[in-house]
């Protein structure tokens, strides 16, 4: 497919989506309403279509996109899988989708119940006691989570621990979150295997650690066995522990954070419990805590008290709002409907998953480096490091090759302690015949590199747009049209 023509490239003077009916009401002028100064002194250069030409516009431009509806999306840490439209129905019952966030309580029993119902569950998923669904998205719940844990020490008296341990295999979104709550980051290596070196931990650990940080399964894909002994060595310092739960599909029904000893947990809704996201939203991280920290969640709480449902504002130790209204509840009803269509059956999906990702690496570490070589969870790190070496191929090359064969690349460049990584999460909803697929155009770049290596670096030549100056493309984007004088 060519490129498409911008809507002002289509324009033609006259032409109309609509034709709105004669005014049934007097004429105002606008100077009567609208200061002088601010208004036009000639109409905006607005593009004149008609509405058949503004429909295929605008669906050429989605056939030009990638998502999960079109081919395997394989991006690590960020869960794309398949959102089951099941969710989509249940997110647009009128009675979810048209409620107004100001209605009195008695009236969105409903909703409540939703709300309450579906803390229940991800609080035994997870192994907590209490939950807020307000945060927006993942980091947004990591900051809730530092601030939480801050209230905590806060009102211990316990002014003095000012630092946050994050391990080198965490969420690059760990470190800034701790930085952003005004905590000093303190890092903390992982040994070869993968996991955090605990002697180094216990030097680090002191009256200052205010928590760790840590994602588990890391970001290499491992799941760290001493976790216990890690949470343990924290809370003999005096601090607490957060679980960065963007990986939890890994470990569903099979592993709790709450009892590996973690003290407060965030979960994206819109990864492990399959809701859209991309493109900056929408989201949910809602933060699910142990009883020592329920006081301080964010206010209202959802409480049910005899057969109703109530929003408790009387929570004198709580950390204030974080989010307008209940949080977005659009994305907390497709959650629901996840959980409720798998109930028992949540623990397939982190079977698949794992089994999925084993599979990959398993076919792939003949062709591509693996940082450790032992069974992975949800998601395996590859690394085009001998290749570059050997051949200079790198791995934004073969990133862009993969877009030839109609698949979306895996994460690149990340984790960051793996040279030329390729982190890679096939999730739990491909099929056996698309993973092969994908392992098999991973093959053939492997190949190409050493026998045509430059028509790697050259990819993608089948896609409407070429390799871009990816540099210039974030610091000096063209966003603006600019009509043609004369």
């Amino acid at each position: 497919m060519g490129l498409v023509p911008l809507l002002f490239e289509q324009s033609a003077p006259g032409k109309r989506a609509v034709t709105f009916p004669a005014p049934d009401v007097p004429a105002v002028e606008l100077t009567e309403a609208i200061p002088a100064d601010l208004l036009r002194k000639e109409p905006a250069n607005l593009p004149e279509l008609s509405e058949v030409e503004v429909i295929r516009h605008f669906t050429q431009l989605s056939r030009m996109n990638h998502g999960v509806d079109v081919d395997f999306y394989p991006l690590g840490s960020c869960t794309m899988k398949y959102n089951p439209k099941v969710n989509e129905e249940a997110a647009r019952i009128p009675g979810f989708a048209l409620t107004h966030p100001l209605q009195p309580e008695e009236t969105v029993q409903g909703n409540l119940k939703l709300l309450h119902t579906l803390e229940g569950w991800l609080c035994e998923v997870t192994g907590m006691d209490r939950m807020t669904f307000q945060p927006a998205a993942g980091a947004h719940g990591e900051l809730t989570g530092i601030l939480l844990i801050r209230a905590y020490h806060e009102s211990r008296g316990d002014t003095g621990r000012n630092e946050v341990i994050v391990p080198d295999s965490a969420h690059g979104t760990n470190p800034a979150t701790a930085a952003m709550a005004g905590y000093r980051v303190v890092p903390v290596k992982s040994l070869p295997d993968g996991s955090i070196d605990l002697e180094a931990l216990r030097q680090t650990v002191g009256p200052r650690t205010a928590a760790l940080m840590m994602t588990n399964p890391s970001t290499l894909g491992l799941f760290d066995p001493h976790v216990k002994e890690i949470t343990e060595i924290v809370h003999q310092a005096g601090g607490l522990c957060y679980y960065d739960g963007a990986n939890l599909n890994a470990i569903m029904g099979y592993a709790r954070p709450g009892d590996m000893g973690f003290d407060v947990v965030h979960l994206n809704l819109h990864k492990t419990f399959s809701t859209p996201h991309g493109g900056g939203g929408p989201g949910s991280g809602p933060v699910g805590v142990k009883s020592h920290l329920v006081p301080f969640l964010p206010v209202p709480v959802v409480e049910k008290r005899g057969d109703r449902y109530v929003l408790d504002w009387d929570r004198p130790q709580s950390i204030g709002k974080i989010h307008g209204f209940w949080g977005n509840f659009g994305v907390i009803v497709r959650a629901y409907a996840y959980v409720l269509t798998h109930g028992p059956a949540l623990k397939e999906v982190s079977e698949y998953a794992v089994l999925n990702a084993n599979y990959v690496m398993a076919h792939l570490k003949k062709y591509y480096d693996v940082f450790v070589d032992r069974y992975c969870m949800h998601e395996c790190v590859l690394a085009a490091r001998t290749l570059k070496h050997e051949t200079g191929v790198k791995t934004l090359d073969v990133a862009k090759r993969l877009l030839d064969e109609g698949i979306h690349p895996p994460t690149i460049y990340f984790p960051l302690i793996v040279e030329e990584a390729l982190m890679i999460e096939p999730t739990e909803t491909e099929s056996k015949a698309t993973l092969d697929r994908f392992i098999q155009a991973m093959i053939r770049i492997h190949d190409e590199a050493r026998t045509n290596p430059e028509l790697v670096k050259s990819a993608p030549h089948n896609t409407p747009v070429g390799r871009l100056d990816e540099a210039l493309a974030a610091r000096r984007p063209n966003l603006r049209y600019r009509a043609q004088q004369g």
